[in-house]
């Protein structure tokens, strides 16, 4: 086994701590501080937010932070502290002159990167890692500034393919790739897209909190869902038009209407008007609360991710597959390289035709024994199992360096 003990790391990133959505990155600060010193850095507060939206209570809470009102370091278990930035940084992504944005995005750096360095002192921080979960922008410089004893960039979505990246983001995060010390990927495409501009780049997997996806809860269905007749075929999470392909949904529901297609999730507005929504065997449920979603897949034949395949979906390591598996269910998705690693235990479609063909297959072949394979893979990508990844990693770039 592979470990990291007793250094100091400090982490930036985009999701702040106080964050309302699951985050890798608060997940990985958890296992970091089960044997190191950990400091989770918020994203600064940047000029805009604070105007625009200075009545939103988390907003509200970082500006009595800045006005000395409220402490900003907050040590939420044995090793584990959250900085509350004390500085506010200029909003500048609307800026398209290159040396411009950049001279101004290196003063931002500069005033963030001193108030990480007055909160590490405070903690006695020392010979630390630096772990950037893919904040391109507002941590660029902070290897320069802060000196950490190795840097490391942490690739989890192929961010520059949204419009917020797409201008500054695609020339910067190739630079800052390649400065960093090391790179680690949660999927084989990010890995391999860091590895053109930094050959120490490695793929690390991804972790997954099991506790509410078991095989064997004694769950009952939700009303809703047991309303509904089977063979059901499932989808949970976000319903957006850029991540999934509202062609293989029609297919299978218009292929097979005496199958039930299950939509667990918010929709956006394109889904709303989806004509899906006139067709009687797809059963669009509403958002559910995090702790119920394992009785909705409990109840699903068939599990789906009819992921639609562009730039922005390509490389994301889909958390959502090791939720099914890991409750022993048949799960079809589409083909991407993010998902070679599951073709053992999954039904990989390349066309909404094969959707169709692998459902039939899957409700054929469903057993006891596969589902007892699926749900031992899943357990393989633990939280400890990915920091034990991303550990070994640091050590194989720290031993070649000395």
């Amino acid at each position: 086994m592979s470990i990291l003990k007793n250094r100091d790391i400090i982490i930036v990133g985009q999701q702040p701590w106080d964050t309302a959505i699951g985050s890798n990155c608060k997940d990985l600060a958890l296992e970091f501080s089960k044997n190191n010193r950990v400091l989770y850095v918020n994203a600064p507060l940047d000029r805009r937010t604070s105007l625009q939206q200075r009545n939103v209570e988390l907003v509200k809470k970082r500006l009595r932070i800045i006005a000395g009102k409220e402490e900003g370091l907050e040590q939420v278990s044995p090793n584990l502290w959250v900085y509350y930035p004390k500085v506010i940084v200029e909003s500048i992504n609307w800026i398209k002159i290159m040396p411009v944005f950049r001279w101004l995005n290196k003063l931002n750096n500069r005033k963030f990167a001193r108030d990480i360095h007055v909160a590490s002192k405070r903690l006695n921080f020392e010979n630390f890692v630096l772990f950037n979960d893919n904040d391109i922008f507002r941590s660029f410089h902070l290897k320069e500034f802060l000196k950490p004893w190795i840097s490391v960039y942490y690739s989890r979505d192929y961010i520059i393919a949204t419009p917020y990246w797409q201008y500054h983001g695609k020339y910067m995060e190739p630079q800052l790739i390649e400065k960093s010390d090391l790179c680690v990927a949660n999927s084989v495409f990010l890995a391999n897209y860091c590895k053109k501009y930094n050959p120490n780049s490695f793929y690390v997997g991804q972790g997954c909190d099991f506790k509410l996806f078991k095989h064997d809860d004694p769950i009952s269905l939700p009303d809703d869902l047991s309303a509904i007749k089977g063979p059901r075929l499932g989808y949970v999470g976000a319903i957006l038009s850029l991540r999934l392909d509202e062609a293989i949904l029609l297919h299978l529901a218009k292929t097979r209407p005496d199958w039930s297609i299950i939509l667990v999730g918010p929709e956006d507005d394109d889904f709303k008007r989806s004509e899906l929504h006139q067709l009687d065997n797809v059963h669009f449920l509403g958002s559910k609360k995090t702790e119920t979603l394992a009785a909705y897949i409990k109840g699903f034949d068939v599990c789906l991710n009819p992921q639609a395949i562009n730039p922005l979906t390509i490389g994301n390591y889909p958390r959502k597959i090791d939720e099914y598996l890991a409750m022993g269910k048949p799960t079809i998705a589409t083909n991407t390289a993010a998902m070679s690693i599951f073709e053992q235990h999954v039904y990989l479609a390349e066309t909404k035709e094969d959707y169709v063909t692998l459902a039939e297959k899957a409700l054929v072949e469903h057993s006891e024994t596969l589902a007892t394979e699926r749900i031992n893979f899943a357990h393989t990508h633990t939280w400890a199992k990915n920091a034990e990844e991303i550990y070994q990693a640091i050590n194989e770039v720290s031993a070649n360096r000395s």
